[in-house]
């Protein structure tokens, strides 16, 4: 049997809605402890609102599908449902980390349906202000105190978008706000794990700590970051450096949840008061 999971809140009885758009992940561990966390931490911050929820990974869809029999809609289907459901004015709250290709993505397929709705606004993803970079780089630090001997290295994901350009710039606002020994690397772009290894080195700490700069701590941070081979952690262990991973995800962290809650606020405000 299949069971959806188009529709979030306890509220039926409203024309507004919040879709909250997540990559996804098939991890339901870390889901619960941020995704989720996330989604109802909105719906409290705005009850007269129904929340749904959307995924943008087709893969981890069809996934989740297969293993669980969950379905989990996409922006499309979840647009469609809050249509169907009656819902007039919808605010997009993606919880991405930047604006990036599936942000751009989420947007096309939703301002697909204008015709369909009186209003359509977007929040905007984690980081998108100088606000928001300190906002964060204070959340994590304040998360993850260092010893003088240790270095903290950060895995974000990284992609082809020019928003990519934004873990160089975070790497530089750590270095600027005192953090010499916090470094912000990316799986699939720059900086990479080559470029990581040079500047951690000059550091030479005691101990390397490694964690996701991802909302989910799902299957980059378990393989890529944490695996016993061709990993991270691998590396720097092969380099002779200790190494510990912690498996959190920056969804866990209360302050970057606080983040989403007020973007999603100010796109209330300022979307739907015009």
């Amino acid at each position: 049997m299949t069971e959806n999971q188009p529709f979030l809140g306890k509220r039926k009885d409203t024309d507004k809605g919040i879709l909250v758009v997540s990559f996804g992940t098939s991890y339901p561990e870390t889901r619960k402890k941020t995704i989720d966390k996330i989604e109802e931490e909105i719906q409290k911050a705005c009850p007269d609102f129904a929340v749904y929820r959307a995924w943008t990974s087709g893969m981890i869809i069809r996934k989740i599908l297969k293993r669980d029999g969950i379905r989990i809609f996409t922006v499309t289907e979840a647009m469609e449902q809050m249509r169907l459901d009656g819902i007039q004015e919808v605010v997009v709250q993606p919880t991405h980390v930047l604006n990036g290709i599936e942000n751009d993505q989420m947007i096309q397929d939703a301002t697909a349906f204008e015709k369909d709705f009186d209003r359509i606004v977007f929040g905007s993803p984690l980081l998108t202000s100088q606000e928001d970079n300190e906002r964060v780089i204070q959340a994590v630090t304040e998360e993850m105190p260092l010893k003088e001997d240790e270095a903290l290295v950060f895995m974000g994901h990284g992609t082809t978008h020019f928003a990519n350009s934004i873990y160089a710039a975070l790497d530089y606002q750590f270095k600027d706000r005192g953090y010499k020994n916090i470094f912000m690397g990316t799986v699939e772009a720059y900086p990479s794990m080559e470029s990581l290894m040079k500047l951690v080195r000059q550091n030479s700490p005691r101990r390397v700590i490694l964690a996701p700069f991802m909302i989910v701590a799902g299957d980059h941070a378990s393989n890529d970051m944490s695996g016993d081979e061709d990993s991270w952690k691998a590396e720097f262990e092969a380099a002779g450096f200790q190494v510990e991973c912690r498996m959190k995800g920056l969804g866990e962290y209360p302050e970057i949840r606080r983040i989403f809650i007020d973007h999603v606020q100010d796109a209330v405000q300022t979307g739907m008061s015009k």
